[in-house]
């Protein structure tokens, strides 16, 4: 017990550390939770043999024994996740950004689908059909803070800046619902069971019950929640309700031929939304759950750094998957964005800037790489999806805040002279 605590600790000390360097250099927080966690794994701190004294990861089992926290932290993302759909911001988006959120999420897995399942027929032995399929649908999740970070940080205000706001809201969503049915469709080519049953319909009643249980899960919570006047006590209500579905989400039947088992992602994202709508008091309630679950984030990102498998990035033919992963996934966000803008008449600069706005790629994808862990080379999907978080994390935010800039949503640095602006003022005399 002492170790595990102690391993805790100093895995979060270290991403909080790691993340004030990160700020030196302006990277953003996220990757430097991820190089944290890489440098206390099993390639690094973790070689000197101290993990039995709670310093670093001795392994990639070690790190995967601390799995329930990175359940739980998912829970957290795709609950707090929910918050953004309530039913007053949707109705104020239109149709406009509602058919760009969705078409160019669509897009995107279908052009990653398409050359990783290609790679894959060419190289059956690096890359599975299931991998292929499962990394397709992961692609099409985008990082709704990094993004926001670079709006908030620079100012930023403009029809893309509001389309973008509008857009990042519902991209999560529609990616959660993409990759649920593409990960029963892998499940079911994993297994040989390549029917109709395991094919189609699993995959739609897993959809189906998940939302159905989130939904009901967030009707009970605030029909719960009004008993407790207390903030520090509704919030408490609120983290048992998502250990709940957390724990809820991980169970599985049968019904007849028909495996049926639940989405954690979507689970818990539909118990959000549906709280969200229902709740009057639930903005602020929100808001503090948010800040409270921080450290939990903090660790889940750790700890996925600390899964990277650096013997399996060493290959050069894994490496291969990622570039393809990248490009494919790049140019599925600019034509789909571009594809979509333009069918429903957005102007010259949101079809242009809007696609590279959304490259940035983090949380959510982490969590269903997790998620596909269960799959022959789910390790390998993780590595891949890890290794392009920590590129798009890198570039991302910059490309964001050039394309704002292009768009003439932010103000370009050296616009304004600082010798002007900042003239002092003549001194005041008595004449």
């Amino acid at each position: 017990m002492e170790q595990l605590l102690i391993c805790l600790s100093l895995a979060l000390i270290a991403g909080l550390l790691m993340s004030r360097l990160a700020k030196v250099v302006h990277l953003p927080a996220v990757t430097s939770y991820l190089v944290a966690g890489l440098l206390l794994g099993p390639f690094f701190l973790g070689k000197l043999g101290l993990s039995g004294w709670g310093i670093g990861f001795g392994s990639i089992a070690q790190v995967e024994g601390y799995g329930i926290i990175t359940q739980v932290a998912l829970g957290f993302i795709s609950f707090v996740i929910g918050n953004e759909f309530r039913l007053s911001a949707l109705e104020s988006m239109g149709k406009q950004a509602i058919t760009v959120g969705i078409l160019q999420a669509v897009v995107t897995t279908g052009l990653a689908d398409v050359a990783l399942v290609i790679l894959h027929l060419l190289r059956p032995d690096i890359i599975s059909m299931a991998s292929a399929i499962t990394l397709g649908a992961i692609a099409a999740a985008t990082a709704p803070a990094a993004t926001l970070m670079v709006v908030k940080q620079y100012k930023a205000n403009g029809p893309l800046t509001h389309l973008l706001l509008m857009v990042v809201a519902i991209d999560d969503a529609v990616g959660l619902v993409l990759f649920s049915a593409s990960f029963g469709v892998a499940n079911a080519l994993e297994q040989g069971r390549i029917d109709p049953i395991s094919v189609i319909v699993e995959p739609l009643v897993e959809i189906v019950i998940s939302l159905g249980l989130g939904a009901l899960a967030g009707f009970v919570l605030n029909q719960l929640e009004v008993y407790f006047h207390s903030r520090s006590k509704r919030m408490s209500l609120s983290v048992a309700f998502v250990l709940l579905t957390v724990g809820l989400s991980m169970l599985s039947f049968q019904i007849g031929p028909v495996h049926c088992s639940f989405s954690l992602l979507l689970v818990c994202m539909m118990t959000g939304t549906v709280f969200c709508n229902i709740c009057p008091t639930s903005d602020e309630l929100m808001d503090r759950l948010d800040r409270w679950v921080s450290p939990v984030n903090i660790l889940f990102f750790v700890l996925s750094g600390a899964e990277l498998d650096l013997n399996i990035l060493s290959n050069p033919l894994v490496l291969l998957i990622g570039v393809v992963y990248i490009t494919s996934r790049s140019l599925g966000k600019i034509s789909g964005s571009y594809v979509s803008c333009r069918a429903t008449h957005c102007s010259e600069k949101i079809q242009k800037y809007l696609g590279i706005t959304l490259l940035p790629q983090a949380g959510v994808a982490l969590g269903m790489a997790a998620e596909a862990a269960e799959l022959s080379d789910g390790h390998m999907v993780r590595n891949v999806v890890l290794f392009s978080v920590l590129v798009y994390e890198l570039v991302g935010p910059t490309l964001t805040k050039f394309s704002l800039t292009a768009a003439g949503e932010i103000e370009p640095e050296g616009r304004t002279s600082a010798r002007t602006a900042n003239k002092p003022e003549a001194p005041v005399t008595l004449d």
